[in-house]
């Protein structure tokens, strides 16, 4: 069955068995997510050795980017919400038109957010804490990252469009063809090969950019040329209002959702740079590190949205619901594995990846404080996923204000500048969040009013 996953094959997950449809989709999405997360933490290990303010731009411009993160994850739910939906109800025809206006939509918007984030990187820079050196010597990698940014978006979006028609191992397998190209031309353009001159931190933002577009090319391949389940044509990018007005709909709840947590980790970024280069630097080791460990879980959770939104679309929503309580389940063991691993080996890990005394001592506190949330991080999860899933891209909207604007922000504002008077009280306040969070996200799918969304 393994195999049978990663292979990929049509698949009616609306009916069989619910632990083998969790299964399939799940695999290639953990090994999509996988993929992520090794090049996260590959990426901040060439990049560690340019020194802590390399390692500092990279976060600061990281924070702020996640914006754009947030906009094509919202996008991406919106294409993962219409098309899971129109599958299960066996509307091939309007599955694939929605995934394409929801790429027309996100090409324009990219183009506007180019423009804007080269032509004010520095003041982005500058509005974040960085120093003058720093934003004279790294500016363009701030620059390339804005400007490239339409790969991000199309990577986002098109694997929501695969993912929400059951196709996760084609999304599983442009990500791994997008950050394998990223790896292998990270330390090329960083410090030079043959006749390739060492680019530094700029050569990190052309790897990425580039990486990533190659990415891109194999999904358009997959859908214009090798068509699976749903068959796409150039024509169905002609605006089609109706469809736009429910992928805005839908993928403007989603980005707020995310711009939500987006902000919070930005305000964070900020009091770390408040701090000294060694506190953000070994902040920014420990996040790359947690998220290599996060994002597979978050490959489970995708399994979740996708069998929640072709139930509903199939009539099935005690179906829908318990392919969620499932995929919590296989969350939770996993999420208290991590956790564990951070606890004994945290300090092996740290050490490889930067030498600086400093920065290891707070990239390690910051493992261990925040890892001891991640259950309940998982559990919230795999049901804001289900909601996003279901369409309902409001509830996890209204979760995620409570929980890092009403609690992780004043938190960890008061913790690290009245109370503790340092990093560990950001940490701290993340970890408070984290439980907070996975209370609200159980209550509201309890309720179950998201088996009621029509879309």
């Amino acid at each position: 069955m393994f195999r049978q996953a990663i292979a990929g094959s049509e698949q009616d997950y609306t009916v069989g068995s619910i632990r083998r449809a969790v299964f399939l989709l799940a695999i290639p999405m953990i090994m999509e997510m996988m993929m992520e997360s090794v090049f996260a933490v590959v990426d901040i290990f060439f990049v560690g050795k340019l020194g802590n303010a390399a390692v500092a731009t990279v976060g600061l411009t990281e924070s702020v980017l996640s914006i754009v993160y947030s906009i094509a994850v919202g996008l991406s739910m919106a294409a993962t919400a219409l098309v899971a939906r129109r599958v299960g109800e066996k509307n091939l025809l309007e599955a694939a038109h929605a995934g394409m206006q929801a790429i027309l939509f996100s090409v324009l918007l990219s183009v506007i957010i180019s423009i804007t984030g080269v032509y004010y990187a520095g003041s982005i820079l500058r509005a974040m804490g960085a120093n003058e050196q720093m934003i004279a010597e790294n500016i363009r990698y701030t620059q390339i990252m804005y400007g490239g940014n339409v790969v991000i978006m199309l990577l986002f979006l098109i694997n929501g469009i695969f993912r929400g028609a059951g196709d996760a191992s084609i999304a599983m397998r442009s990500l791994w063809i997008g950050n394998i190209s990223n790896i292998i031309l990270c330390p090329v353009l960083i410090y030079g090969f043959g006749p390739i001159p060492a680019l530094g931190l700029k050569g990190a933002a052309i790897a990425t950019t580039t990486g990533r577009g190659i990415g891109v090319l194999y999904q358009l391949y997959r859908l214009f040329i090798r068509r699976g389940l749903l068959h796409f044509y150039i024509h169905q990018l002609r605006p089609h209002k109706e469809l736009l007005m429910q992928i805005v709909k839908i993928g403007s709840t989603g980005t707020i959702q995310f711009l939500v947590s987006s902000a919070s980790w930005i305000f964070l970024a900020r009091l770390m740079a408040g701090f000294h280069e060694a506190a953000m630097a070994g902040y920014q080791i420990a996040i790359r590190l947690l998220i290599f460990f996060l994002l597979p879980a978050w490959g489970l959770s995708n399994a979740a949205a996708t069998l929640t939104g072709q139930n509903l679309g199939a009539g099935k929503p005690d179906r829908a619901e318990k392919s969620v309580w499932i995929t919590t389940g296989y969350i939770i063991i996993f999420m208290l594995s991590v956790s564990l691993f951070f606890y004994l080996f945290g300090s092996v890990i740290v050490n490889f990846m930067n030498s600086d005394i400093q920065a290891r001592r707070y990239a390690l506190q910051t493992l261990r404080i925040v890892s001891l949330g991640y259950v309940f991080f998982g559990i919230s999860m795999s049901m804001l996923n289900a909601f996003n899933g279901a369409g309902d891209t409001r509830t996890p909207t209204y979760v995620n204000l409570v929980a890092f604007w009403l609690f992780q922000i004043p938190l960890a504002w008061f913790l690290s500048q009245y109370y503790i008077k340092e990093p560990k009280g950001i940490f701290i306040a993340i970890l408070i969040s984290q439980i907070v969070s996975a209370a609200l996200s159980y209550y509201l799918f309890k309720r179950g009013t998201w088996k009621q969304i029509k879309i």
